[in-house]
């Protein structure tokens, strides 16, 4: 993110800002909103929410006074963007498909709105900026051919851990060094079977003022899964073992606990992703080795220990706030700081919380139905597992015991999905099933609007 701040300068002397359109006016979107009105050359005029009041709202909470335009014609959306005014919308197609956006930033955390809002973006030439991990854990590396296939950039939103890891990653293996594993702090208690509807759960929601089910993906480890899922498909870092170790550990003990077996730590091989309980969160860190004699006495000199280990680390993630430093990079330097390889490393898939009977609807994640776990994506494959993003809404065919994995054959799928049908077409193309030229007229003939 060098110079940055001098190309920001730039286009607001030129009076020509990054404009963003917002998707999602949720806690997170909200908090980008405020961020951006204490920044020069760029903007968020306008933000498509299902509630218009929550939208208006953002703008209100940011400090923004301006008029707010009412719309769902991505016509008069443009004029009134050109004229200055903030723009509210219930159809996220109306920034998709503005001219005046040159940025889509998705925050919705619902895998079938981030899915269909990439797409048509892409479409329309806008860069993508995904908030949204979820959708990116399900159908990340298509979304980003199909970005760079007409002419735009895809990039999952630097503040939260992926990206903060992936920014710590980039520069060890930019400078050589060999890397034995990739991880985040987590901050709640391990509890699988958390539930919104647990009395004491409730109650710490309300006392934070978080959503309850937004509390429990965190409580039940899917959002560790998915963060670090997210790192895995960027990187080809795997994970060491299905779940992970999520061991407890603390900052100054990372490079003992992340170390192989044969040295004292909990590692069956380098080249991991993985997490830590314990004094480590908000942190990100990468633990490090080199085998060269004159750089190891080197690190010793820079207090970084004796080695064969070493951690980096980096021990704040801004979340919502680092965000609007991707969408200038996209739109100013062209560049994306985090996108998905062109497959998937990492699946994160579904596990009942408890006995399901058939019938039943598979709620979202951090509902009542499922938890998460993450495992390369072709161990999950073997074992025919549900990835999390098309779980919700799936309806229970047989019966599944507590903790046993979801498998495909376990429920019905939702079948008008736009998501559940990018993953199948991105399955075939990863099994090298259906060629570029194939997919793309496949992905074009998708009717999105």
């Amino acid at each position: 993110m060098i110079g940055l701040n001098a190309e920001l300068q730039e286009r607001h002397g030129q009076n020509n800002p990054v404009r963003i359109g917002l998707i999602g006016a949720g806690q997170m979107g909200v908090d980008v909103v405020a961020q951006v009105t204490m920044m020069k050359g760029i903007d968020i005029p306008v933000i498509a929410d299902v509630n218009l009041a929550r939208a208006r709202e953002a703008f209100r909470i940011a400090g923004l006074k301006g008029e707010v335009v009412q719309t769902d014609s991505t016509a008069e959306a443009d004029a009134a963007v050109a004229a200055g005014k903030q723009v509210c919308t219930r159809d996220f197609r109306v920034v998709t498909a503005m001219k005046q956006v040159e940025v889509m930033l998705e925050a919705t955390g619902v895998p079938e709105v981030g899915a269909r809002a990439a797409m048509l973006a892409a479409r329309n030439g806008q860069h993508s900026a995904m908030m949204n991990v979820e959708t990116d854990i399900t159908v990340g590396p298509l979304l980003n051919w199909y970005a760079a296939q007409n002419g735009a950039l895809y990039a999952l939103a630097a503040g939260d851990e992926p990206a903060a890891c992936k920014e710590l990653y980039d520069f060890a293996d930019a400078l050589g060094f060999t890397i034995v594993a990739a991880g985040k702090g987590k901050n709640n208690p391990l509890d699988r079977h958390a539930r919104p509807t647990d009395e004491a759960w409730a109650r710490e929601a309300a006392r934070r003022g978080l959503n309850p089910n937004m509390l429990i993906e965190f409580v039940d480890g899917s959002k560790t899964m998915i963060e670090m899922a997210a790192v895995s498909n960027a990187t080809g870092l795997r994970p060491d073992v299905r779940g992970m170790h999520g061991p407890r550990t603390s900052r100054d003990r990372l490079h003992e606990t992340f170390a192989l077996k044969e040295h004292g730590g909990v590692l069956n091989r380098a080249g991991v992703v993985d997490y830590g309980i314990g004094g480590v969160h908000p942190g990100v860190f990468l633990v490090v080795t080199t085998d060269h004699p004159r750089l190891r006495q080197a690190l010793v000199y820079r207090d970084m220990g004796n080695g064969p280990y070493y951690t980096l680390f980096r021990p704040y993630h801004l979340c919502s706030i680092e965000v609007p430093l991707t969408c200038a990079m996209l739109a100013i330097r062209k560049k994306s700081n985090m996108f998905p390889l062109n497959r998937l490393v990492s699946e994160v898939f579904a596990v009942a919380k408890q006995g399901l009977k058939p019938g039943v609807l598979l709620d979202g994640i951090g509902g009542c139905s499922f938890y998460s776990l993450i495992d390369e994506y072709a161990a999950a494959k073997a074992d025919n597992l549900l990835p999390i993003g098309l779980a919700k809404g799936a309806r229970l065919v047989r019966r599944v015991g507590q903790d046993v994995p979801i498998r495909y054959e376990d429920v019905e799928l939702y079948e008008s999905s736009t998501v559940l049908l990018l993953r199948r077409l991105q399955d075939r193309w990863m099994a090298g099933q259906i060629d570029d030229r194939e997919l793309l007229e496949l992905l074009d003939a998708i009717q999105l609007d």
